[in-house]
């Protein structure tokens, strides 16, 4: 059933692109800063508080109707459909990435560091048509590990949309209160426990949709000098899978301000092979549907075992 519900979503997505903002990132932030009012104090923990108040109880709740509607098989079905249309996020973001890429095919560097802009959320001041295509590539990797892949990996470990929610709801907290100090601190290592193991399945399925040597090579030498140990893993493994060099992380003072400039003081490659220009970009992209036809493959497989299982 998990196949075919993701296989309705990815249609629905192709049709219908969800308005990830208006209905997933601004609730949620509203959602956030509701808590942050009424709990946080700046202590850690009053951040754990404010983070079982703010993930763990709209889980228990969906949990518990999700268990009600267990006996309706047609209705967890729509229930699990419509979680992951929520929950996951594949569509709405690779228009950015079209765009982008079709802008510097044609020169327009400015449109392209604009719609990177739009994209990432954060002011593209600066760079030429080599760095713009590095941000991106950057930009899609993560978002097809934090969109997708992640998202579908908790949608399989746990019954029913808990896993796919719990994910996302962790995410967009830790991104709403990484800056809230010791009261944040909290959030961002909840999530951070939470991305462990996707991070690593994304970077095994990279590798094995890329070049697997160079993915493994890439992922024990550079992963460890990101801040942000999930990203890391994934970035390292994708620069490995695809051949070219990617940046080194160095985190935002005014956001991560117990961590400002990074493991690594100054500027760095994280990768081998060529620096990135456009014309890695369409090979990125190539190396996100090998994954994500990968991932359609062993749920398929799973769900045909599953119902051997039952019917024998």
């Amino acid at each position: 059933m998990s196949f075919f519900a993701l296989v309705l979503v990815f249609l629905l997505e192709q049709l219908r692109p969800l308005d990830y903002p208006r209905w997933i990132a601004r609730p949620v932030r509203a959602w956030a800063a509701f808590w942050a009012r009424h709990v946080d104090a700046g202590t850690y923990r009053q951040g754990i508080l404010g983070a079982a108040l703010a993930v763990l109880l709209p889980v228990t709740l969906l949990g518990a109707a999700y268990a009600l509607l267990h006996r309706f098989g047609v209705l967890v079905f729509l229930f699990d459909v419509l979680a992951l249309y929520l929950t996951l996020g594949f569509r709405q973001f690779s228009h950015f990435y079209t765009d982008i890429q079709l802008a510097l095919r044609l020169g327009d560097v400015a449109r392209a560091r604009a719609l990177l802009a739009e994209w990432r959320g954060e002011n593209v001041a600066s760079g030429d048509a080599g760095e713009l295509a590095r941000m991106t590539i950057e930009t899609a990797l993560v978002s097809a590990h934090r969109h997708v892949f992640a998202v579908l990996l908790w949608f399989v470990l746990l019954p029913g949309p808990l896993g796919a929610v719990l994910y996302r709801l962790s995410h967009l907290l830790c991104e709403n209160w990484c800056a809230r100090g010791a009261f944040g601190r909290f959030a961002r290592q909840f999530f951070w426990v939470l991305d462990w193991l996707p991070a690593r399945v994304t970077a095994m399925v990279f590798a094995v949709m890329g070049n697997f040597v160079d993915a493994f090579y890439c992922w024990r030498r550079y992963a460890t000098r990101w801040y942000d140990p999930g990203l890391g893993i994934v970035i390292a493994s994708g620069a490995g899978a695809l051949g070219v060099r990617l940046a080194l992380d160095v985190p935002d003072a005014a956001i991560w301000p117990d961590h400002a400039g990074g493991k690594e003081n100054g500027n760095g490659d994280s990768g081998i092979g060529e620096a990135a220009d456009v014309e890695f970009m369409q090979s990125a992209v190539g190396l996100v549907w090998r994954a994500i036809v990968l991932w359609l493959s062993l749920l398929l497989l799973f769900g045909l075992a599953g119902l051997a299982a039952y019917s024998s």
